[in-house]
């Protein structure tokens, strides 16, 4: 199977991310669930504890990954799909594609904040 040049392919890391994610909550839950049970000897209180373990370890380990900011790669990718995306079928950008003109008032009016008030004199 041929890829276009714009398609883009994850690379297998990209894809095992979430694995390793869900992976190492269920690593957490079951020995939470493994001491509770043996210091309780409670299995409804060991299978309550390794399913909260689980659910707040995988909650916690997904918002670490999303506070982490994206390395200059990764920068220049979402770039680069961003321009593709906007790009028009003969390769050109369509008009207005990067929003309203920040060039001066023009057509689009005076802008979203009202006219520009001159700078204060000092």
């Amino acid at each position: 199977m041929s890829q276009s040049p714009g398609e883009y392919k994850p690379s297998r890391r990209e894809v095992l991310r979430p694995v390793e994610y869900v992976g190492g909550a269920a690593i957490a839950a079951i020995f939470t669930g493994v001491i509770t049970l043996v210091v309780t000897r409670d299995l409804t209180l060991a299978l309550i504890g390794t399913g909260g373990v689980f659910i707040i370890v995988l909650v916690a380990l997904a918002l670490l990954a999303m506070a982490v900011k994206p390395d200059a790669s990764e920068s220049a990718e979402l770039h680069e799909d961003d321009a593709h995306r906007h790009e028009g079928p003969d390769g050109r950008r369509e008009p207005g594609a990067d929003g309203p003109s920040t060039d001066g008032p023009g057509l689009d009016g005076p802008g979203l904040d009202g006219p520009q008030a001159p700078p204060p004199a000092h």
